[in-house]
């Protein structure tokens, strides 16, 4: 993934390659009037972005010494803490603790394009270019201004950092996981090929946030039952009960506990081969019968995925049939397929999305979150010339069924 920060920075650079160097004047050596003039009005716009104020009292300072180098060095220095607060966020460890999306946007060597940018009159594309592309942090960024509502902003602005926190480019083919709207949408060439709804973990084994890649798609899959599943339920179960275990397809020796494949396997007949440190995957589920709830928070931290076999012919789709995929199901083998390209997954935690509609959805704080994420408080309604006022926000809640009444152990308490 590393490379698509590379071919940021090689367009950024072709960019301004293409134009001749800007004339040298002003009271820079390298800042010009116009280029400080620039800055000034990008520093004076962060808000627009829920980015914190930056003081510009040192630049005033430094203009008025006269002294060019005193200029260049403060005009630097503020350019590319802004350049970083754009491109990374603002937030501290604590705010990114859960998060464990490797932001490749912090290899871009940001001296050097901004040098290219003064060089070349290109500091607008410089600060455009650092934004978040995604689409998502475009409509964010909309509603942030516009909405009148203090405690609306404050979500919208801190799902507006955690875009920040993300690769500025996920690639054209991915899929991507927002753990708080219990779903999982695949995009092909930049736009939402297909969505399903998805059970992620429950607040006390919460999915975390991560990235990795879907390698392939394993059918009729055996389950290696995790540690921590076998000390709460099936281990019991077998000391309990081991002919009604073996009746479930259960099988042990040597301190290993597996699951047969078969209607009763806790993975259902589909998982996705996507190495990752957490032993978290994407999976079928025999318990279909949840994905009705609202809120989906059930597993032990794997994400259980509706509609599992249509998912994986939608990944497969350049390798099996759905008709040679569906046979194979029937076979009951244990089957791995790899698809053509790793493809890149991302399990994120976004509190504030836009719906089919274009419209700003707040889904609830699942797993109490949002508070750790520290935003500047909004300014003033700042609105947006030609906006559309009427633009409408969907508070949707989920905490009243969040307590579900009692209820007998059933197989989707010891799913993963």
């Amino acid at each position: 993934m590393k490379a698509q920060s590379s071919r940021a920075l090689l367009a950024f650079l072709a960019l301004i390659a293409c134009q001749a160097p800007a004339a040298p004047h002003g009271m820079g050596e390298r800042w010009s009037n116009a280029d400080l003039a620039t800055l000034e009005r990008w520093l004076d716009a962060a808000p627009l972005d829920a980015l914190p104020v930056i003081s510009t009292s040192s630049l005033e300072q430094a203009r008025r010494s006269g002294d060019p180098k005193r200029i260049d060095d403060e005009a630097d220095r503020l350019s590319l803490r802004l350049a970083r607060m754009h491109l990374l966020g603002t937030a501290n460890n604590s705010g990114r603790a859960s998060w464990h999306i490797n932001d490749t946007d912090a290899d871009l060597p940001l001296e050097t394009m901004l040098a290219g940018s003064l060089a070349h009159g290109k500091l607008d594309s410089f600060f455009a270019l650092l934004r978040p592309a995604h689409q998502e942090y475009a409509a964010l960024r909309f509603a942030y201004q516009i909405d009148d509502d203090a405690q609306h902003r404050r979500t919208i602005a801190r799902n507006m950092e955690r875009w920040r926190w993300m690769p500025r480019s996920l690639g054209e083919d991915y899929v991507l996981v927002n753990i708080a709207q219990f779903e999982a949408s695949l995009w092909r060439e930049g736009k939402v090929a297909d969505k399903w709804r998805v059970i992620i973990g429950k607040r006390r084994t919460p999915t975390p946030v991560f990235e990795t890649e879907i390698e392939g798609v394993i059918l009729n899959p055996w389950w290696e039952i995790p540690a921590s599943i076998v000390r709460e339920s099936v281990g019991s179960l077998v000391r309990r009960n081991p002919s009604l275990a073996r009746a479930r397809g259960y099988v042990w020796g040597g301190g290993r506990y597996r699951q047969r494949p078969g209607p009763n396997n806790a993975l259902g007949q589909m998982k996705l081969v996507m190495p990752n440190r957490f032993s978290v995957f994407m999976h079928d589920t025999p318990n279909k019968q949840l994905f009705e709830e609202d809120v989906r928070s059930f597993s032990h931290g794997c994400i259980r995925t509706d509609n599992a076999i249509g998912y994986a012919a939608a990944l497969l789709q350049d390798v099996r049939t759905r008709e040679e995929i569906d046979s194979i199901v029937a076979s009951g083998k244990t089957t791995r397929i790899a698809i053509t390209k790793p493809l890149p997954l991302y399990v994120t935690y976004f509190t504030a999305v836009i719906d089919d509609s274009g419209d700003i959805i707040l889904l609830d704080d699942l797993y109490d979150r949002d508070r750790r994420v520290s935003v500047p408080a909004p300014l003033a309604n700042v609105g947006v010339d030609g906006a559309d006022a009427s633009r409408s926000f969907l508070q949707v809640s989920y905490l009243q069924p969040m307590v579900a009444p009692d209820r007998k152990l059933s197989i989707s308490d010891i799913e993963c």
